[in-house]
């Protein structure tokens, strides 16, 4: 929510300037390495690219700050981002939100996500280019529990109609499917504190056997 794009929220980490790599992935269980480790080596290395996307209300933005608490990564959010700098193209009435100026805010991103390392929150998943990332994680919500946490945030009528039927139709998982490589995509169920804490284990151990597979 703060802006309108598809309604989708995405985490990002930039790669183009990460050294060449396979984006087919030898994949354990949900979808991740077999690895392990407490995710400090992940400090002050080359550090792997993740997408997190999902429809609004599946915990990406809470899932994003604690894998940049435990990695050591930078976590940017793109509405606070496009506040700050007011990169805005319009008001969406329909929605209640500003329209974001996509092409600025790849612009002012463009240096920072240079540097890699970087978790971005953002809704969608075609505003990036593809060869940003290694892996792409969905995140899954009980639609019922949806509706409560977007009830909760204040969703109503249109906005909070279509974001359920978007997680429904798995709209977000379909749009990744077709925007990325297929085999670089996983869903991670997201409805409890332990998958949450699940998911942030694998996460921090796939990253890890990245960075042990290009450092």
């Amino acid at each position: 929510p703060g802006t309108s794009n598809g309604g989708a929220r995405v985490d990002l980490i930039d790669l183009r300037h990460q050294p060449e790599r396979s984006r087919v992935l030898t994949c354990n269980g949900p979808g991740f390495p077999e690895t392990g480790g407490s995710g400090d080596g992940l400090r002050g290395w080359q550090r792997a690219a993740s997408d997190f996307l999902g429809t609004p209300g599946v915990g990406k933005t809470t899932l994003g700050k604690e894998l940049a608490q435990r990695t050591g990564l930078t976590y940017v959010n793109i509405g606070d981002l496009a506040q700050e700098g007011q990169l805005f193209d319009g008001y969406d009435d329909e929605y209640q939100c500003p329209i974001l100026d996509e092409d600025r805010v790849v612009d002012e991103l463009d240096e920072k996500m240079s540097e890699g390392g970087v978790i971005v929150d953002y809704h969608g998943c075609d505003l990036f280019p593809e060869r940003w990332f290694d892996i792409v994680f969905v995140l899954r919500t009980d639609n019922t529990q949806l509706y409560t946490r977007l009830e909760a945030r204040g969703y109503t009528g249109k906005k909070l109609q279509d974001n359920v039927q978007c997680e429904i139709f798995q709209t977000i998982y379909e749009e990744a499917m077709e925007a990325y490589s297929k085999e670089i995509v996983h869903q991670l169920p997201s409805n409890t504190p332990e998958d949450m804490e699940h998911n942030l284990e694998q996460i921090v151990h796939w990253t890890e056997q990245w960075m042990k597979d290009h450092n």
